[in-house]
C-alpha cells in the first residue's frame, strides 16, 4: 500500500524546489546581457514604460513634430523589437515638462482597452494646465476624444499622474491637483511661480466608457511638483507621493485604496527633510504578491540619498529604510520587484564625468548583491527621468538621450539570469 504521508511530503519538497528555482531570489545581470535596441524616436523625450496584465511591454513618449506641435506616440515590444509607432494624440497647446511625463496603460486582459494621459494648457497662465485622458477600445488603433478627470474647471496646475488598472473595465488615476492654489494665502515652490493655497492629491476611478466615480481628495497638502507612484497589491491600490507639512518637512507618505475607500496618509520614513521648495523628485513603488518595495530621494541630514524600504503586508507598514546610492545621487528613481525579498532600484548618480544611470539589486535585509551602470547620463533637466520595468526575465529601460541640439528616446533590454 502506498505511503500517502511520505508521498505528500515528497510532493511538497518538489514544489518548494520548483518555486525556489522560479522565485528569482538569486538573479544576476552583467553588461554582456545589456542590449541597446533601436527606438523609433527622431526628436522627442518624456519616455514612459508599462507592462500590461498580459505581460506586454509598451513604450510611450512625446515626439516633437515641429516648433509648435507635440505628438504622443507608443510602441509595443515584440521579440525585442519596438513595433511601428502609433499615434495617440497631438496638439499645439500642450504643457510639455521634463519631469511630468505622459503615460499609457492597458486595463483589459487582452490589451484592447487602453487609456493614455497627457497635459494640455487650460488658460493663458504659464502653469494653467489640465490632465487630458483618452480611451481606446481596439488596442490603440483609434482613440476617442479626450476628457478631463478633475472637474473643478479652474485655471491651475494638474499633473504628475499615476494610473493603475482596478479591473478589466476600470482604472484608478491619481494626480496633483492645484484647485486650492487659487484661494487665499500665498506660498512659493521651485520654478518661481506663486500659489495661493496648497497643492492636493486627488484620485478618481475611470471606467471603459470614461465615466468617473470615487472622486476624492486623498491629502490636503502635499509637495507641489514631485511625481506620484501607484501599484496594485492584491485587490488594493497603494499610492506614494512626497508629502508637505506646515513646517515644510517634505518626506514620503502612502495612502491605500481598499474596499472602495482611501486610508489616511501614513509617513514611511522620518527623514525630516526641511526644504522651502519642491525638489522635483518623487518616489516609486513596485509589488510582488503582498510584498512592496518603495524607493525615494531625500536630503536626510543635509546629504543627498536614495533610500529603499520593504513592506511584507501590502504597504500597511514598511521596514527600516536602506541606503542605496554611492554617495552623490541625483535621484530620479524607479524600482521593480523580481521576487518577494528582492528589489532592483534605478537612479542617477553623479560622478567626475557628469552622471550615470545605474541599477542595484537589494534584498530585504539590505544586502546589495549586484549593481551595474546602464548608461552615461546627461545631468541637465532635458534628460528627464529614466524609466524601468520588468517583464519575465528581462529588465527594459527607456531614457532621454541629449546631444548638443536635440533629444531623443533611447531604450535597452537587460536579460536577468537565475
Amino acid at each position: 500500500m502506498r505511503d500517502k504521508t511520505r508521498s505528500g511530503w515528497f510532493v511538497m519538497v518538489l514544489l518548494s524546489i520548483i518555486f525556489s528555482c522560479n522565485s528569482h531570489e538569486n538573479i544576476t545581470f552583467t553588461e554582456s546581457e545589456l542590449n541597446i535596441i533601436e527606438t523609433p524616436s527622431k526628436v522627442g523625450g518624456e519616455p514612459n514604460l508599462y507592462v500590461s496584465p498580459s505581460d506586454h511591454v509598451y513604450l510611450s513618449w512625446v515626439e516633437y513634430a515641429d516648433d509648435t506641435t507635440d505628438v504622443l506616440l507608443f510602441s509595443k515590444l515584440q521579440d525585442n523589437v519596438w513595433s511601428k509607432p502609433k499615434e495617440i494624440a497631438r496638439g499645439g497647446n500642450w504643457f510639455v515638462n521634463w519631469a511630468d511625463f505622459p503615460s499609457l496603460i492597458a486595463f483589459g486582459s487582452n490589451d484592447q482597452e487602453m487609456m493614455a494621459h497627457w497635459l494640455q494648457k487650460s488658460a493663458a497662465g504659464t502653469f494653467d494646465y489640465d490632465v487630458r485622458i483618452s480611451l481606446s477600445h481596439d488596442g490603440g488603433e483609434t482613440w476617442e476624444d479626450s476628457f478631463v478627470p478633475h472637474r473643478d474647471s479652474l485655471p491651475s496646475e494638474h499633473g504628475f499622474v499615476s494610473m493603475v488598472p482596478c479591473s478589466d473595465s476600470s482604472t484608478m488615476a491619481i494626480w496633483l491637483d492645484g484647485r486650492k492654489t487659487v484661494g487665499e494665502g500665498m506660498d512659493d515652490h521651485e520654478g518661481g511661480h506663486g500659489h495661493h493655497g496648497s497643492m492636493t492629491l486627488r484620485g478618481a476611478v475611470v471606467d471603459v466608457k470614461g465615466a468617473l466615480s470615487y472622486e476624492e481628495e486623498l491629502d490636503s497638502k502635499i509637495c507641489d511638483c514631485c511625481q506620484t507612484s501607484a501599484v496594485k497589491v492584491g485587490d488594493d491600490i497603494l499610492a506614494a507621493y512626497r508629502d508637505r507639512s506646515e513646517e515644510e518637512i517634505r518626506d514620503i507618505s502612502v495612502v491605500k485604496w481598499s474596499d472602495g475607500q482611501w486610508s489616511n496618509p501614513v509617513n514611511v520614513s522620518k527623514d525630516n527633510w526641511k526644504i522651502a521648495g519642491c525638489p522635483v523628485n518623487g518616489p516609486s513603488l513596485a509589488a510582488y504578491n503582498d510584498n512592496v518595495a518603495l524607493t525615494w530621494f531625500t536630503m536626510d541630514g543635509e546629504q543627498a540619498k536614495v533610500k529603499l524600504a520593504f513592506s511584507r503586508d501590502s504597504g500597511d507598514q514598511f521596514g527600516k529604510a536602506i541606503r542605496v546610492d554611492d554617495g552623490n545621487p541625483m535621484g530620479r528613481v524607479d524600482v521593480v520587484m523580481p521576487s518577494e525579498k528582492k528589489a532592483i532600484v534605478s537612479y542617477i548618480e553623479r560622478n567626475d564625468e557628469g552622471a550615470v544611470f545605474k541599477i542595484k539589486s537589494i534584498d530585504h535585509q539590505g544586502v546589495i548583491d549586484h549593481e551595474m551602470t546602464i548608461s552615461d547620463f546627461d545631468a541637465s533637466r532635458s534628460s528627464g527621468f529614466p524609466r524601468m520595468v520588468r517583464s519575465s526575465d528581462q529588465l527594459i529601460f527607456a531614457w532621454t538621450a541629449v546631444d548638443s541640439s536635440t533629444t531623443s528616446v533611447t531604450s535597452a533590454i537587460l536579460n536577468m539570469m537565475p
